[in-house]
Formats: structure tokens, C-alpha cells, sequence
């Protein structure tokens, strides 16, 4: 995207935003009074005392920073009061996308392991995805500036990246040179999102261009990024860096939806996605036994599992997880909860 175009569509997202979610606001309030309510009724609530020893895991429980023991994700949790739309958490740094409201829009807010603020920094689009490197260091968020959905024609993210330690913060991905299959390459319906760092310098993406949607290879200090494989959205990196879960588009990227090129060549309603591994040496996919479509970030609770969010018709979220080799069947890991991340 052009930065003209760009400006046009963040100032177009703001003004949405406020005008939206005043007259959203009384509803907002009366439905997450009903979430909280019904959440409170169905979670068995504890103190983290109560969990025992052992690695723990953060998730959203009804947009609440939550904690469950790894040893009995389906058991007791502590729902703290931090709202969020999206986390993570590695290394004792956890990122927290705080959601957009009638007063105040999107926040990205850095908390310690003990939920002390360290940082925040206000944004202008919806949270989509948000990750931090192995070492705690760097953190990288998603927005949404048009559109809602990656299934919607016409969408446009914004995906940046915070060194934690130096303060540095690249807003955008599109600052950084692009090199497509081996050639320098520009344009201005270029979008990024889904980073999944190896360590704090390299990462991973997801790009969409000319109708067609790439794995990326990204350099921090290079400000580059080059394209990898196509038909791969919201990679994951596993623990040993040899592999990428990702969404694999049902159909593959030729039978995207070419007239919306225009707008960054996004597909049409109604694509689904294959919860998929792709090995990085061969370029190898093996296709996970989830066979429902998963719209998420999927995470690596260890070499062998990766976990996920699904929704139930009545908009209730669930952590699954399933191999990543392609054998057994999706196990329902922790219900009504989202925003897994791995043991620490």
C-alpha cells in the first residue's frame, strides 16, 4: 500500500471506530455483562496457589487474562480483570491487545510476569493476532484496518514489531524491502500479518499481493522480508524451528478470488482452512487431523501438539489441540477460553 493509501484507510478506521462504538456502546456493555455472567457460571474459578506446582498456561477466558495448570488445562483457572482482545506470553513478557471501546481505541500493553505494566503504546485498528520472540524481547501485533475477517474480500491489516528492551518500534511491516521469488518487489496492495518469531531478529509472516498469499522470511536488522511458499496464513514456528503450522487455504491460492486484486487479492465468503505443517527443509505439507476449518494463530504447546481456537455456533470459544504429524483426532483441551500460549 502506498503511505497515501494508507493514511486514507487509518483515518477511515478511526472514524468508524468512534462512530461505531458510540453507538455500539450501551449493547457492548449489557452483552459483556451477559459474557461475564455466563462465564462465571461455567469456569470453576481458583487462586494459583490452588493449580499446584508446575508449568502453567495463559488464556482468554471471556476476554480476561487467564491462567490454567499445562497438567489439567480442563480444571480450575485464575481470571484476573486485564481485558484483552488477543495475548501472549514467553519468557516472562506477556502482551496484551487491549479492545477498542467508546472512549479509547487499541492499546498494545506489555505486562512483566507478574502483570506489572511495562509498556504501552496506543494503535488504531481491531486486534488480530499478537506474538513475543522465545526470549521475551521482541512482541509483534496484527490489526485489522479494513475489514474484520481474512475470509472477506477487501481487507487490510497493519502488523508491527516492538523491541522491548530498546523501546525501537517498526509500525509497519510495509517499511521493510520485499524480495519475491528472488527479485525485488513493490506494490502497493502488499498487506502482512501472523508474525511467528524464530529468535529477535528473524521471523515469519503471512503476505497477500496480485491475488496470492505468501510464507515470508523476515530480517529485523535488514528491514527485508522474501517470500518462501505460497497458500500459507498465520504461521507458527515449532520449538525446534523446522517447522511452520499454518492455515492452508481449501482449494489452494489458485482458486482465490482473482477480481479482488485490487484490494490486496483476498478471498471471496464462504474459504475454509486446513490446520497444516510444513516442513521448512522440503517445503513438505502434512495435513493435521482437524478437519473443521480453523480461522486462528495456531501455538506449539511442545514439538509434538499444536493448540487452537474453534467457536461454537453460539460464539463460545474452545482451545483445541491435535498432533502435528498428521496422526490421532482433535481433543477438546480447555473449554471456553482462546488466546492459548505455550506451558511456562
Amino acid at each position: 500500500m502506498t503511505a497515501l493509501s494508507k493514511r486514507g484507510r487509518i483515518a477511515i478506521a478511526v472514524a468508524g471506530a468512534v462512530v461505531l462504538a458510540a453507538v455500539a456502546v450501551g449493547y457492548t456493555q449489557i452483552a459483556a455483562q451477559r459474557d461475564r455472567n455466563r462465564a462465571e457460571s461455567q469456569v470453576e474459578l481458583a487462586n494459583e496457589e490452588d493449580m499446584g506446582p508446575g508449568p502453567k498456561m495463559q488464556i482468554l477466558t471471556n476476554g480476561r487474562l487467564s491462567m490454567v495448570s499445562s497438567g489439567h488445562p480442563d480444571g480450575p483457572r485464575t481470571v484476573t480483570s486485564q481485558a484483552c482482545d488477543r495475548a501472549y506470553a514467553a519468557a516472562g513478557t506477556v502482551v496484551c491487545l487491549r479492545p477498542v471501546d467508546a472512549l479509547t481505541g487499541t492499546h498494545l500493553v506489555v505486562f512483566d510476569a507478574q502483570l506489572h505494566e511495562r509498556q504501552s503504546i496506543a494503535l488504531t485498528g481491531f486486534p488480530n493476532r499478537t506474538r513475543v520472540s522465545p526470549s521475551g524481547r521482541m512482541v509483534a501485533w496484527t490489526l485489522f484496518i479494513d475489514g474484520h475477517s481474512y475470509a472477506s474480500g477487501g481487507f487490510s491489516t497493519s502488523t508491527g514489531i516492538l523491541d522491548t528492551r530498546t523501546g525501537t518500534l517498526i509500525r509497519s511491516l510495509e517499511e521493510f524491502a520485499v524480495v519475491k521469488d528472488g527479485q525485488p518487489y513493490r506494490a502497493a496492495d502488499a498487506n502482512f500479518w501472523g508474525v511467528t518469531f524464530a529468535d529477535d531478529n528473524r521471523f515469519y509472516a503471512s503476505m497477500s499481493t496480485g491475488g496470492r498469499r505468501y510464507l515470508v522470511e523476515g530480517d529485523i536488522a535488514a528491514r527485508r522480508l522474501r517470500t518462501l511458499a505460497e497458500d500459507v496464513e498465520c504461521p507458527s514456528l515449532s520449538p525446534d524451528g523446522t517447522r511452520i503450522a499454518f492455515k492452508h487455504t481449501n482449494g489452494g491460492a489458485g482458486q482465490q478470488d482473482h477480481s479482488q486484486a485490487a484490494h490486496g487479492g483476498h478471498d471471496g465468503p464462504g474459504i475454509t482452512w486446513r490446520l497444516s505443517t510444513l516442513d521448512l527443509a522440503t517445503l513438505r505439507i502434512t495435513h493435521l487431523a482437524e478437519a473443521r476449518s480453523v480461522d486462528d494463530q495456531a501455538v506449539w504447546l511442545d514439538g509434538a501438539t499444536v493448540a487452537y481456537s474453534l467457536q461454537r455456533p453460539d460464539g463460545t470459544n474452545d482451545v483445541w489441540a491435535v498432533p502435528a504429524d498428521g496422526t490421532g483426532s482433535p481433543r477438546l483441551l480447555i473449554p471456553e477460553a482462546n488466546s492459548p500460549a505455550p506451558p511456562q
